[in-house]
């Protein structure tokens, strides 16, 4: 096949937004390989299919083994809540990523950024550590596809506690959620297009939702009983302080500046080069029951 010699690392692709990449990478021809800190893990999600790598990114050694002979890097990094973990991991990881990538002769690096990282938007840990970690790549001076992507249509039943689902203060701003699969195809694609190279895309699912409506739509198709309610930010500091909650605690600044901060870009570019998203959220979330109900099922 014409990219049967283009091996693609995927770093974080036993995560909910790196395992469709490995799929879709592979559904386009691309050998490619994972690294992960369990290969237990690794082998229960992914089988025998994939060529699996120990590895962490703070072992710099284990980078470049698993780098070797590799086309590309695929980096999908998950830092916090603590400020000095979102600069650790996202920033710091993404760099040294970056420098065993070109001491092995990597080609390519794509990364999954936010729709909100900017330079002027810096004054949160977590916006701060993605902004640094582009720069890192975009000095680099390997070819690089950056996504800033919008909320992740994944992330919806995290919110969801028995019968109740918590919107964490009034989260007013519209939002295009993106499925993975969707991000997943537009980044394969771009390890397919030169016109691709060096570029920071915006990427936006089909539809605007705040939070709520969302979480409305998603909890009507997978259980009605399930209520979805607001709840002020004070509030929940309080209730924090006094059930000495320590999600709850490093949950409330994230939510604090999302609560803010919408999404900024334009995604025109993304859409004309790479194809745009198509996945509604009513058709994900019928897709999210039926699995449930599969995996129920055989379980």
């Amino acid at each position: 096949m014409a990219n049967d010699d283009k091996t693609i690392l995927v770093i974080g692709g036993t995560g909910m937004l790196g395992q469709p990449v490995v799929h879709i990478l592979d559904y386009f021809c691309f050998p490619v390989k994972i690294l992960t800190r369990s290969l237990d893990k690794a082998e229960k999600i992914f089988g025998k299919h994939f060529e699996i790598v120990k590895g962490d990114i703070g072992d710099y050694e284990s980078l470049k083994n698993a780098l070797a002979g590799c086309y590309g890097v695929h980096i999908n990094l998950k830092g916090g809540p603590k400020p000095k973990d979102f600069d650790r991991v996202e920033h710091q990881g993404t760099a040294a990523i970056i420098r065993a990538a070109k001491e092995m002769g990597v080609k390519k690096v794509t990364y999954l950024s936010g729709c909100s990282v900017a330079k002027e938007r810096c004054g949160h840990a977590m916006i701060k550590s993605k902004y640094n970690a582009e720069q890192a790549i975009i000095n680099s001076g390997l070819e690089y596809s950056i996504f800033r992507a919008a909320w992740f249509m994944e992330s919806l039943p995290l919110f969801i506690r028995g019968n109740q689902v918590t919107v964490m203060g009034k989260q007013p701003h519209k939002l295009h959620w993106l499925a993975a699969e969707d991000y997943a195809k537009m980044a394969a694609k771009s390890y397919l297009q030169k016109e691709a190279s060096n570029k920071i895309f915006t990427v936006f699912g089909p539809e605007e939702y705040t939070m709520k409506e969302a979480l409305q739509v998603f909890c009507k198709i997978i259980n009605p009983e399930i209520k979805v309610a607001n709840v002020p930010l004070g509030v929940l500091s309080f209730i924090a302080v006094i059930a000495f909650s320590k999600q709850l605690k490093e949950a409330l600044p994230i939510m604090k500046y999302f609560e803010k901060t919408g999404e900024y870009g334009d995604p025109s570019e993304a859409d004309e080069l790479l194809g745009n998203p198509q996945i509604t959220l009513e058709e994900w979330s019928k897709a999210y029951k039926k699995n449930m109900e599969t995996a129920k099922l055989e379980g």
